[in-house]
């Protein structure tokens, strides 16, 4: 039985969704890590190095901008930002939307009630439309852009917690801890908690990749991280320009958004398997 377990677990940690998502992600997380120490910086004008292209220049393998500045230290100087947006945005997102989800589901009643009108209410609301409004009155900043992003994807976790607690507190589990006299808190924390972390865990894989879709594109029209911050809508943003002139400059950081996204959703795969064996695909 322990070698069949073994063997098993090897199988899930060998499947190519997860060596391909974790050499993909590893491989970016390096680069964005070490690019302070191994990379030029990123905000360095150089006009006599301008639109050089890619695999010209030992000092710039992936090419210049207009301005002459690195690609490649761009490049891995944004994936801080859009990285770090991703991140933060989806864990604000969990925190509040699991809260929601678990008082609503749990207590029922009128907090239920109020609390699924409001996420009603916000499901209504066009995201573009919520991102135009919200930029007007605050600005667009890396702040205001993930506090955009909590606000506009809490409710996902909020109903998918709420639908799972519904039918955990009437398991018997529940129930026996229930009348045994234990806390509304403690029934909670330690007894529902826990079941629902795996659809959680697996969704915020997910999100992550669209968080950083999301954030890119807000920043390519305008709305997301100020322009003079290097990032990958930014970048894009830049070289739409040059296109037929000098296609590196947007070409090469819509392959890092690429590579990261595709990254993430492996990993989405591979955890939502991992999880939840009921539904794994025959392999």
């Amino acid at each position: 039985m322990a070698r069949l377990l073994r063997s098993q677990a090897l199988q899930r940690f060998a499947s190519l969704e997860f060596v391909l998502g974790a050499v993909l992600l590893i491989a970016i997380a390096g680069t964005v890590i070490l690019s302070g120490w191994l990379l030029p910086d990123p905000t360095k004008i150089s006009l006599s190095s301008r639109l050089v292209p890619p695999l010209v220049n030992a000092a710039h393998p992936l090419g210049t901008d207009a301005l002459g500045r690195d690609i490649l230290a761009r490049v891995a100087s944004g994936g801080w930002i859009s990285l770090q947006v991703g991140f933060i945005s989806v864990a604000g997102s969990v925190v509040l939307g699991v809260a929601m989800g678990l008082v609503a589901g749990y207590y029922r009643g009128i907090w239920d009630m109020i609390l699924m009108r409001f996420a009603d209410v916000q499901l209504a609301l066009p995201f573009i439309l919520l991102a135009i409004t919200f930029v007007a009155i605050v600005g667009g900043s890396i702040t205001n852009t993930i506090i955009l992003l909590i606000v506009s994807q809490w409710v996902q976790y909020a109903r998918l917690v709420r639908a799972s607690v519904m039918s955990l507190r009437e398991r018997e589990f529940v129930l026996s801890a229930r009348a045994i006299g234990v806390a509304d808190r403690n029934i909670i924390m330690r007894h529902l908690l826990p079941n629902l972390l795996g659809p959680v865990v697996v969704l915020m894989t997910l999100n992550v990749a669209n968080n950083i879709l999301l954030e890119s594109s807000l920043t390519f029209l305008g709305l997301g991280v100020d322009p003079s911050i290097p990032s990958w809508g930014g970048m894009l943003a830049e070289g739409r320009t040059y296109l037929q002139t000098a296609w590196w400059i947007s070409v090469v950081p819509g392959l890092a958004i690429l590579l990261t996204v595709l990254g993430l959703n492996l990993l989405g795969d591979w955890l939502r398997d991992l999880l939840d064996p009921t539904g794994r695909t025959s392999r």
